[in-house]
């Protein structure tokens, strides 16, 4: 096997904010506001309702230029 194989794994794992704002170069609260804008999909999981992200959810984002990422 060659290259990156994408594993069912690999499509749900899911990201804490703080681990999808790194990815995205972003603060966490912008990664909030996105979600809570419908930009970026994210679920609510345990008792606290903590956010979760997929992977393949961020890593759109950032192929579909919709996330503020460098400077300008």
């Amino acid at each position: 096997m060659t290259g990156h194989q994408s594993t069912r794994a690999d499509q749900t794992e899911l990201l804490t904010t703080a681990q999808a704002a790194e990815v995205l170069n972003v603060h966490p609260n912008t990664v909030r506001n996105w979600a809570d804008a419908a930009l970026l999909p994210s679920y609510r999981i345990g008792p606290r309702r903590d956010r979760r992200f997929r992977r393949t959810d961020v890593e759109s984002l950032l192929l579909e230029g919709n996330g503020h990422t460098e400077a300008t």
